[in-house]
């Protein structure tokens, strides 16, 4: 019989099919057990509608044949096969779909008979059978539609056409026969002929597909040693066959919540994803409504060895209807929550597409944005109700929370704010903004924050000392991402974040301002003398509104504080040689100050020496380290000579 072309001409268009839409060879397995499944679920759909197919669900299942010897591997269901015409139409035109027009059919019917719902369409866009053509070089295609007595085999070898012609073939069904290519030095083509191959394939994409997958295994057990076997007995061995399902057909997120035991979702949770804690939480979802979907997600317990790294891969497991998409799809899951792990399950998601196209699929817009809500809401049950465990997640995830308020100039900030957790004056434990707010004295206008390295050295800060001395309580931030977060949420329930070390932290009245401008300008030649000294080291020397028993201080002028600046130079960006205006504070009341005032009039090398060394303790303080450390030995050991 001559070749007919196909219908969706030319060779390029086929070779896109096979080359570009899929990104792994392996994925035509799952394609073609796919369009099995389909099979069987028309002629199951029909048994419901039609009382005269006298088909039981339990008969139904897929069979692999690897057969070395021949060279091929052959995928038979006995599902409702196809017509001559439907051959024609189905596989010699190029993404035409026999399965989108069931499903089609399927809902504009008038009645969805009992028991449709569990008939899943899956393959929809027609072009998953030609990824056969990935592995083989000749595919041939025998079936009988149900109710008739004809068989048909379709043959083709590629883009150059195809034949059909009439065949023998005694059981309603359809058989795809492989013909696998030879090897060669970049491809393996043989091992989708080994068993333990197919076995590892049908777990990975198509575990789940409710038809039973069946397979001859070989099994090789050593024979029992005779009771009278000498010293020089040799072990013999004895190798048998059986038919074993490699499928396991019904995941745990399509069952019931209420029928699954914590039990099996945290041992399902260590085995999918390897780990070997228990989630601090799991959340199992079932959607309607825009689209149909299961979610079963897992908050672990502590983070990945490369969760902070360029090597780490955020994403969901990706099912339509039970069967894999994609292992890790990032589409589904924000940023800020890249600790999740779990799966997702529509029959929604179209099976044949490429990843690039899938990446613009709006279903995964509206399953991120649940997964969000979802997450966020399962996290602040957690934090009420168990704070240890929070306290826990908190540990593992806090900078990845922290980093995702601050990202995209704060486009998140809504969704993470309640999330977050800080040390602060009021005692040992962490507090959220929250608590920290319904804890404010009447009268405080501001939520006030101390940068240090740790929340000793914030406690040591003299700045907080007048803060403090109002009754107000201060969070202390210890991360270097921490002043950022309050730039960026900038308030918090109409609280304005303010650092205590800010000179208008504290209100002031108009006669404050005046008696402390009357001060600085009576102390001007003391101030103008150690700013003098130390040169281009600070930006300016005042008289501190800050300091009531400590000495001295190191504030800033600007938007940059000394924490941004610490933080940039430990990212190794200089911010382009910017750096923080360093502004040395003086506390005109201490008597560490009256000695500098005498020196200066008296002594003005070892005034000199007092502004080096104020300069260095304002730099200890604000945990910079002292910049010459000899120098400032020799300073000390000079003054207690």
């Amino acid at each position: 019989m001559a070749k007919k072309q196909f219908k969706a001409e030319s060779k390029r268009l086929l070779d896109m099919m096979i080359n570009s839409i899929y990104t792994h060879r392996e994925i035509f397995l799952r394609e073609l057990i796919s369009n099995a499944s389909d099979a069987v679920d028309k002629l199951a759909y029909r048994a419901l509608t039609d009382d005269k197919v006298a088909v039981k669900r339990k008969d139904f299942q897929i069979n692999l044949i690897p057969d070395k010897a021949a060279g091929t591997l052959t995928v038979t269901d006995n599902g409702i096969g196809m017509t001559k015409e439907e051959l024609e139409k189905n596989l010699g035109t190029i993404a035409r779909s026999g399965s989108l027009q069931f499903k089609q059919e399927m809902e504009k019917a008038e009645k969805t008979p009992k028991g449709a719902k569990n008939v899943d369409i899956i393959g929809q866009f027609g072009v998953g059978f030609y990824s056969a053509f990935m592995v083989a070089d000749t595919v041939t295609v025998r079936s009988k539609a149900y109710g008739s007595d004809e068989a048909w085999e379709w043959q083709s070898d590629g883009a150059d056409g195809y034949t059909l012609e009439p065949c023998e073939k005694e059981s309603v069904g359809t058989e795809i026969i492989l013909h696998i290519k030879p090897d060669t030095e970049e491809e393996k083509y043989s091992e989708y002929l080994e068993t333990y191959r197919l076995q590892e394939l049908v777990k990975k994409y198509s575990d789940y597909v409710h038809t039973p997958i069946r397979m001859e295994v070989s099994h090789t057990h050593m024979k029992e040693r005779p009771a009278d076997a000498g010293e020089d007995y040799r072990p013999e061995y004895e190798t048998h066959t059986e038919v074993e399902t490699l499928n396991s057909m019904v995941p745990l997120w399509q069952r019931q919540k209420s029928r699954v035991k914590q039990e099996e979702y945290d041992q399902f949770y260590k085995e999918k994803f390897a780990d070997w804690e228990e989630p601090l939480a799991t959340i199992h979802v079932s959607a309607e409504g825009q689209m149909e979907y299961k979610t079963l997600l897992f908050i672990p317990a502590h983070a990945p060895f490369d969760y902070y790294s360029k090597d780490y891969e955020k994403g969901l497991q990706l099912y339509s209807s039970g069967v894999l998409i994609m292992d890790k799809c990032p589409e589904v899951v924000p940023d800020h929550f890249s600790f999740v792990k779990g799966v997702v399950d529509s029959q929604d998601l179209p099976l044949n597409i490429s990843r690039e196209t899938l990446q613009h699929t709006r279903a995964l817009h509206i399953i991120e944005s649940n997964v969000e809500k979802k997450v966020k809401a399962e996290l602040l049950k957690l934090q009420k109700e168990d704070r240890e465990k929070y306290l826990k997640f908190w540990k593992g995830f806090a900078r990845q929370l922290k980093y995702g308020t601050v990202n995209q100039y704060g486009a998140k900030k809504e969704v993470l704010q309640d999330l977050l957790l800080f040390r602060s004056s009021g005692g040992e434990e962490f507090t959220t903004l929250k608590e920290y707010v319904e804890r404010m004295p009447e009268g405080q206008e501001s939520i006030f924050y101390l940068c240090a390295e740790s929340v000793e050295l914030a406690r040591a800060l003299p700045q907080a000392e007048r803060v403090l001395d109002k009754g107000y309580e201060i969070l202390y931030f210890t991360d270097e991402v921490d002043e950022f977060v309050a730039q960026t949420l900038m308030q918090y329930e109409g609280k304005s974040f303010k650092s205590a070390a800010d000179p208008d932290a504290l209100p002031e009245t108009e006669e404050e301002k005046t008696q402390a401008e009357q001060k600085t300008e009576a102390n001007r030649p003391v101030l103008d003398f150690v700013k003098e000294a130390l040169g281009d080291r600070v930006s300016d020397v005042r008289l501190s509104r800050v300091l009531k028993s400590g000495a001295v201080c190191m504030t800033t002028d600007g938007p940059l504080s000394l924490e941004m600046e610490k933080y940039f130079r430990k990212m190794g960006d200089d911010m382009g040689g910017m750096k923080a205006q360093r502004v040395l504070e003086l506390n005109a009341d201490s008597p560490v100050y009256s000695a500098l005032c005498q020196a200066v009039a008296q002594d003005p090398e070892k005034a000199k020496k007092y502004a080096e060394l104020l300069y260095d303790q304002a730099l200890i303080i604000a945990g910079l380290g002292v910049e010459d450390t000899a120098r400032y030995t020799e300073l000390v050991c000079s003054l207690m000579v």
